[in-house]
């Protein structure tokens, strides 16, 4: 009988919910920053579940948890398979949190029916994707990937000046002090990486499509902009003597609009956070800040609006000057074509007319394309709707989705 086939859909329904509890908000949703208490929990119920089926848990330096179920073969790199369990301020409960249960899944079926495979099997959930409390996100994955740095991942602050690195020796003292984990210090290269994540759009549901194959994912910058004025009085300053760094900030950003609209109809651009300084009603703001996140599957797109953006940022905008930082810069990726081929015929098992599709959103994925062969598998969620407590899936169709990646998990450990 095929692993697929024999997977328990009503006790991985049953895992998901049971996650969805961690951090749950009233009447719904879910708010599980990176490396807060909820988070913390999150991983301890993922190594207990491990521990009841037989595999050993390993934690990182950057606290990334992994489920490692042994292989005849203890000396061949692991196929790995997993997303996170962090969320947004105000969330949903399946974004990240899917694909990490669905990899539990893979190993529960496993584990239940003593299938032995040449090579190990470990199931991840990496530390921060969200970038929701500490950005930019991934931090776990880019990482384990080579893609950052830990020193620099460390310096970053929440909201309330808390720093990454002090989250995280938190979370890893809470790891070390847990029965059946182990640290290891260093990244590895595995075998190849599978992630199972809710598409975050509509056109699977618009498709009636339950599961379907991702061929890549858009790239994605972050910039940091303040806009520098003077603060004055509001009723006594004239306009010739106003540097009005709100106004300069709205003027900076029509030209950044301008800058946009000279592309395709790929282009995201999104201001996900302004805030001006120092904020009274009568007083003309001093400073105005503001976030930008842009994305396009093209380098080339993402490579010529990166120069107009850094030039408009050497430019006085209403007699104000500018500070412009790159947060991020995370290129394109084409997915491992081998691979994809193996998650797209899983996917076509059970939807004949699945579609291919680019994602839109960043994934942990998008780091683990840079160190080994790496595939994507969506699956649809309601009205699009996710990073909101309104965000959901379908039982039915989740189920399909992790057969289909226990059917393609199945593919790539067979010798």
């Amino acid at each position: 009988m095929k692993l697929a086939d024999c997977l328990d859909g009503d006790r991985f329904w049953a895992d998901l919910l049971a996650q969805a509890e961690i951090g749950a908000l009233t009447p719904r949703g879910l708010r599980r920053l990176a490396l807060d208490d909820n988070d913390n929990r999150a991983r301890l119920w993922l190594i207990e579940q491990g521990r009841e089926i037989d595999c050993h848990a390993y934690h990182d330096a950057l606290g990334n948890v992994f489920l490692r179920r042994e292989g005849r073969d203890a000396s061949l790199a692991p196929l790995l398979i997993g997303s996170h369990l962090d969320s947004q301020p105000s969330a949903g409960s399946y974004d990240g949190t899917l694909g990490v249960v669905a990899g539990l899944a893979v190993l529960r079926t496993l584990h239940e029916q003593g299938i032995e495979h040449q090579r190990p099997i470990e199931v991840v959930s990496w530390t921060n994707e969200e970038g929701a409390r500490f950005a930019p996100g991934a931090s776990g994955s880019s990482w384990f990937a080579g893609q950052r740095d830990a020193a620099s991942i460390v310096k970053a602050r929440d909201s309330d000046g808390i720093r990454f690195g002090d989250a995280l020796d938190h979370c890893l003292v809470i790891l070390e002090d847990t029965e059946g984990t182990t640290f290891r210090p260093e990244p590895y290269v595995p075998h190849a990486f599978l992630e199972l994540h809710i598409e975050q759009g509509p056109v699977l549901e618009s498709q009636g499509v339950a599961v379907c194959a991702v061929n890549g994912i858009q790239g994605v910058n972050w910039y940091n902009i303040e806009v520098h004025g003077q603060a004055n009085h509001a009723g006594t300053t004239p306009k010739a003597a106003r540097r009005d760094a709100f106004m300069g900030a709205h003027a900076l950003i029509g030209a950044l609009k301008d800058a946009v609209a000279e592309q395709d109809e790929q282009v995201r651009f999104t201001i996900g956070k302004f805030s001006v300084s120092p904020g009274s009603t009568n007083t003309i703001p001093q400073s105005a800040e503001f976030t930008i996140d842009l994305r396009h599957p093209s380098q080339d797109v993402l490579d010529a609006l990166d120069t107009a953006f850094l030039h408009l940022g050497e430019q006085q905008w209403a007699g104000c000057s500018v500070s412009l930082e790159v947060a991020s810069r995370v290129a394109p990726v084409s997915f491992d074509p081998a691979l994809m081929e193996i998650v797209d015929s899983s996917a076509k098992q059970y939807c004949p007319n699945a579609p291919q599709l680019v994602s839109g959103a960043f994934h942990d994925a998008i780091h683990l394309a840079q160190r080994c062969p790496t595939a994507m598998l969506f699956t649809p969620c309601r009205e699009g709707i996710s990073h909101h407590p309104d965000e959901h899936i379908e039982r039915a169709d989740a189920v399909v989705a992790v057969r289909t990646l226990a059917s393609a998990v199945e593919k790539v450990l067979a010798p």
